[in-house]
């Protein structure tokens, strides 16, 4: 991004908690393409198979294989993602969350519901983005949507299981029901997108995408990054991804073994080496 570019960007992604990146990561495709053939074909302990039927269309995610696959490791560490993360952020340091992959065959008839990514998360605070990056040319009726400025509504979203609609924690007074977005007038947001470009979103953006009934695979990566305010917090059950024995207490920077600072101070130079 251009400075004139920035600015406005970072306005929008103040305001809006989502905007496209168009042709961001192009010079990344193909290394992002070959991370994820291999996340493919050798997926991690945390996969999770929605579908699994190859006739109908299997829907399949996996969490935090980073540190096993080298071409997602490089683009952490090399791509502009940790520069444009810090900007859209206003944040003086990066660190890197997690890794998410998807698979969505045509026929799997599984889409992805409205939610948040917050209140599923081991975490807590305000400087947040994740990077929805399409590894194949995805139209509008099966783009990632948006619901725009819900990153600043008063109270999260219940988290539920997808499969079953139940609450995800047993005290969940804390959060609000999930409004009808669908049928109310939400201004929601949504984007045709080529290989190379990018969502950018708040983690408290809530967000959804159809499923793929289109003849081709879709594969997405998404890349989830922390600035200055984000600690850890312990949600009042398991969170996903999890992560058993982190070690952490409520308030705590999260560990930088399993998840490496990007930029300190404003500056990335030496991740670059």
């Amino acid at each position: 991004m251009n400075e004139a570019d920035s600015a406005a960007s970072v306005a929008e992604f103040q305001c809006n908690g989502a905007l496209l990146l168009p042709g961001a990561f192009r010079e990344w495709v193909i290394t992002l393409r070959d991370g994820a053939e291999k996340n493919f074909q050798t997926p991690g302990p945390r996969v999770i198979r929605h579908s699994t039927q190859e006739r109908e269309g299997r829907f399949i995610e996996d969490f935090c294989n980073w540190q096993r696959i080298p071409e997602y490791e490089d683009f952490i560490r090399h791509s502009p993602m940790a520069d444009i993360a810090a900007t859209l952020m206003k944040s003086q340091t990066v660190q890197f969350f997690h890794d998410h992959y998807l698979h969505k065959e045509s026929g799997s008839h599984v889409a992805t519901p409205w939610h948040q990514d917050m209140p599923y998360y081991c975490i807590d605070g305000y400087q947040t983005v994740s990077f929805w990056i399409p590894l194949n040319p995805v139209n509008i009726a099966h783009s990632l949507k948006c619901v725009a400025g819900s990153q600043a509504w008063p109270k999260l979203i219940r988290p539920t299981s997808w499969s079953s609609n139940e609450s995800f924690y047993a005290d969940d007074s804390s959060f609000m029901d999930l409004p009808d977005i669908d049928n109310e007038a939400y201004d929601i947001r949504t984007w045709t997108i080529e290989p190379g470009d990018a969502i950018a979103f708040d983690f408290r953006t809530i967000h959804s995408a159809n499923a793929n009934t289109e003849p081709t695979v879709k594969q997405t990566l998404s890349f989830r990054l922390l600035g200055d305010d984000v600690r850890y917090y312990q949600r009042p059950g398991r969170t996903s991804p999890d992560f058993p024995n982190i070690g952490h207490s409520d308030g705590d920077r999260l560990r930088e073994d399993w998840f490496p600072m990007l930029v300190e101070n404003g500056d990335s130079d030496e991740r670059r080496k």
